[in-house]
């Protein structure tokens, strides 16, 4: 595994954790925040989900990520374009950039896709996790956006790293995506999460989904050796 590879692993788990205790701190904060975070729970199909959000699945191959990743990306421009409304200038830059990353890493998605697996069904959202932000405006704006963002982005990066550890991915460039979505949603997750506590005290932290059987995260062994080598050319 890469040094890189291994520090964002980490520093992933530690995200998760960080969130996960601030959500409990903020039960024993009832005066500063009556609803406290709610946390993941199981369902019966073995994945986890948080209230009021779709159900988080496991992928199972490298066709299975992108198509899920498209749709995900795509509701993350969505929201990241409210921004423009944003009175704050650090997070109408964090809207632009979520943008024009994320629309260009559609484009690729889409044309892998399309390469290499023609005869896979359309991408289609199979959950919702971003509420709609276009009737919101200034501090409502800015917290509702970061607290479904945050876990919006958890779950990509969580995505990227099954993929990885998994040996799912096919194609290198699948591979190298999906470590450059892991490492720069994770940057931009830091962020959020230090705007959330910051701006509004860590009771406004939201629940993260868990997803069980991935290496490298929160209740599972840190992954050890390299990752596998993408199998296709």
């Amino acid at each position: 595994m890469s040094r890189r590879s291994l520090k964002t692993g980490v520093a992933a788990g530690v995200l998760l954790a960080a969130v996960a205790t601030a959500g409990a701190a903020a039960a024993d904060m009832s005066s500063r925040s009556p609803t406290p975070a709610p946390s993941p729970t199981e369902t019966p199909s073995g994945t986890w989900n948080c209230p009021g959000m779709g159900e988080m699945r496991p992928i199972t191959g490298e066709s299975d990520y992108l198509s899920q990743m498209v749709p995900h990306h795509e509701e993350a421009v969505t929201a990241a374009r409210q921004l423009e409304r944003s009175d704050r200038p650090e997070m109408q830059r964090l809207g632009r950039s979520i943008v024009e990353t994320q629309s260009a890493e559609i484009e690729k998605m889409k044309g892998w896709l399309a390469q290499w697996y023609p005869s896979s069904p359309t991408p289609t959202p199979a959950s919702t996790m971003m509420r709609d932000l276009s009737g919101l405006s200034g501090e409502e704006l800015d917290k509702a956006f970061l607290q479904d963002m945050l876990p919006h982005h958890m779950v990509a990066i969580m995505m990227s790293q099954q993929l990885l550890m998994s040996g799912q991915a096919q194609h290198s460039e699948v591979a190298d995506f999906a470590r450059s979505v892991r490492d720069g949603q994770h940057d931009e997750a830091m962020q959020m999460r230090q705007w959330l506590v910051q701006w509004y005290g860590p009771g406004s932290m939201p629940c993260v989904p868990n997803m069980r059987g991935m290496p490298g995260m929160p209740g599972m062994p840190s992954p050890t050796g390299s990752e596998p080598s993408p199998t296709g050319s």
